[in-house]
């Protein structure tokens, strides 16, 4: 039996082929972004404290009720949005299920979607599936800005939302309150719905506030705005996540979650509303915890021939190896597995027409010792 795929230009993910290449060679892996380090001790115990409190059936639809509680909290104290846990919030399997979820809902076939290069690989093929067209815009060189004017130069009759990021995967820009007004200015004179991944928001640096789409009441009106447990509490592989948006969008968003995966985790849903009520200093320390990680990394490769980029949110640091070596990024990363012994991803992955830029992703979610001993062979080369 042969099938005609759906997603033709879809293959193994880059993230997969490194970490791969990093289990074969034995290498640090500074590729695919999750922490080698556990989740809170007290985030822990409070899973086992529910898997033995019997909380190991199927949970509500849209999430448990205290877990949705703690999120519309949560919104209401860092953006000054007050919404409703009961219509307003889902609880998702993983921010990637949500992201597909709300493509699904809004995106009808011959729809256009602007999405923003780089951009995380998952976008574009739920737009394919929904039958839409993503449309790629670059986002400006060297800081990653947004070209709101190539955005606007692209949309058409047929554009029905945009999707946003930030802070930014790969590069760690981050939005400002001038890029809020301006994504204002457009979704409301185009009548565009947004989805923002706004996954590593509790991760912005150096005194900077996280411009979530919730901040702007424009904006959440007409946005999906998606998140992760998993990032902020260091668990990524329990995969859960929520999607915050308004009462109308919410109730398309959960036809298709409730046939996509019904429900999440329910353990991991009590832990994490306990550790939400509990501990609310932790999501407020994140920022700091990851700045000093930041700070370290980029001190350790000081003395190395890579050129590092700024870093103002997320925990990816991006490097210019083009004083090491004359290739491109994918043959560079492979080269540097086998050579130092370290994994990173290429920067092209994330785009459709990458630019002539010789940029690798390090991840810095990584205990003291790894990074050390990362930057030692990287500094060799």
């Amino acid at each position: 039996m042969q099938i005609e795929t759906r997603l033709p230009k879809v293959g193994t993910t880059i993230f997969t082929v490194m970490s791969q290449l990093a289990l074969e060679h034995k290498a640090i892996n500074l590729g695919q972004g999750f922490p080698d380090f556990e989740p809170p001790q007290k985030l822990r115990d409070a899973l086992t404290r529910a898997m033995n409190e019997g909380r190991n059936q199927y949970a509500p639809m849209s999430g448990i009720p205290k877990l949705r509680e703690q999120v519309a909290l949560q919104v209401d104290r860092l953006y000054g949005r007050r919404i409703s846990p009961d219509t307003e919030v889902t609880v998702t399997s993983g921010a990637t299920e949500a992201i597909f979820a709300a493509i699904a809902c809004a995106v009808h076939p011959g729809d256009e979607v602007i999405v923003l290069d780089p951009c995380y690989d998952c976008y574009e093929p739920a737009i394919a599936l929904a039958g839409g067209k993503a449309v790629h815009v670059p986002l400006k060189l060297p800081d990653f800005s947004v070209d709101w004017q190539r955005v606007r130069d692209e949309l058409t009759s047929r554009t029905r939302l945009i999707m946003v990021n930030t802070p930014h995967n790969p590069s760690g820009a981050v939005f400002s309150q001038g890029d809020l007004e301006m994504l204002a200015e457009i979704a409301e004179q185009h009548g565009l719905l947004v989805i923002s991944d706004e996954v590593y928001e509790h991760i912005v640096f150096d005194g900077m506030q996280h411009m979530s789409m919730s901040r702007k009441p424009e904006l959440a009106e007409r946005s999906f705005v998606i998140s992760s447990f998993g990032k902020t509490w260091h668990c990524t592989g329990w995969k859960v996540g929520y999607c915050v948006a308004p009462k109308q969008l919410t109730a398309e968003f959960r036809k298709v979650h409730q046939y996509l995966t019904f429900c999440t985790f329910q353990p991991a849903q009590w832990a994490f509303a306990e550790m939400m009520e509990t501990d609310p200093q932790h999501a407020r320390e994140l920022a700091g915890f990851y700045q000093a990680k930041r700070d370290h990394f980029r001190g350790l490769l000081a003395g190395s021939r890579f050129k590092l980029t700024p870093v103002r949110g997320s925990y990816f640091q991006l490097a210019d190896f083009s004083a090491i070596r004359d290739t491109d990024d994918l043959n560079f990363c492979e080269w540097m597995v086998r050579e130092a012994g370290v994994a990173a991803i290429p920067v092209s992955a994330f785009y459709e027409v990458a630019p002539d830029a010789k940029l690798v992703r390090f991840c810095f979610a990584k205990s003291g010792e790894t990074l050390q001993a990362a930057a030692e062979r990287l500094c060799s080369l």
